[in-house]
């Protein structure tokens, strides 16, 4: 709950997509994430997905990935194979780099050779994070009303 409520009041935006959903009732939320992963109940246009949270010795929650099992066009444009945050709090501690690293060893048993994972341009913390993981940049950015995607490519390993 403090996870959730630390970056909900903080005002920016909750990445990845399912730590926008209301925790209180956990183990819902658990099974809907569970479901998910094995492409039941999407939406239109999704696709299967994992979900991991990163979690300190004293349980409290870190950061959350969100690892897409495929890629749609909307994807390979602008979301990748990883999403991945980590509370506000608890940024700038090389988390993220943690977080990414535990992510590429999940997508190696989805069979996921090359990873794309993409953040804003403003974004240097998260484009760090991809780079101490082995991502190439990609030649081509995606601009998506005004805000500018890079794109990068990891060998998964």
């Amino acid at each position: 709950m403090s996870f959730h409520r630390e970056w909900a009041d903080s005002g920016e935006d909750m990445i990845p997509w399912f730590i926008k959903k209301d925790p209180s009732n956990f183990p819902a939320m658990v099974q809907d994430l569970a479901t998910a992963s094995v492409g039941e109940g999407l939406p239109e246009g999704w696709v299967p997905d994992s979900a991991f949270w990163l979690v300190n010795h004293e349980n409290r929650v870190l950061g959350a990935v969100s690892i897409r099992h495929q890629l749609t066009e909307l994807l390979m444009n602008s979301g990748g194979h990883i999403g991945y945050g980590i509370r506000p709090s608890e940024r700038r501690k090389g988390y993220a780099t943690k977080l990414l690293q535990l992510a590429l060893q999940e997508a190696k048993k989805l069979h996921i050779d090359r990873a794309l994972v993409v953040c804003d341009a403003w974004n240097t913390g998260s484009e760090k994070t991809i780079c101490n993981n082995g991502g190439i940049p990609d030649l081509d950015c995606i601009e998506e009303d005004g805000n500018v995607i890079k794109r990068f490519w990891i060998t998964v390993e």
